[in-house]
């Protein structure tokens, strides 16, 4: 128990420096899904130090939502799903 809390402790630590750089988390989260290759949900989790229902609410409530962003997602060979915003889609 003392290493999850430890590790959830380091992940905050890094989320909280980026949001202090100026940049915050949702900038974060969609700079990575606007790469070619996209974010899985472990590494969405990483980056913003967030829960995985609060990545998938995120994707569902501010990506498509109110973003009106085309969001796909597709599972690679390595079998990750991995999501990511289609910006051609978009527009």
């Amino acid at each position: 128990m003392p290493a999850q809390d430890e590790a959830a402790s380091r992940s905050r630590g890094a989320a909280n420096a980026k949001q202090r750089d100026g940049v915050n988390k949702t900038q974060i989260a969609l700079k990575a899904l606007r790469s070619k290759r996209g974010a899985s949900l472990a590494e969405l989790q990483e980056l913003t130090g967030w829960q995985p229902h609060s990545v998938r609410g995120f994707l569902s409530g501010m990506v498509r939502k109110k973003l009106g962003l085309m969001l796909t997602s597709e599972v690679g060979k390595d079998d990750v799903r991995r999501y990511r915003i289609d910006d051609a889609a978009s527009a």
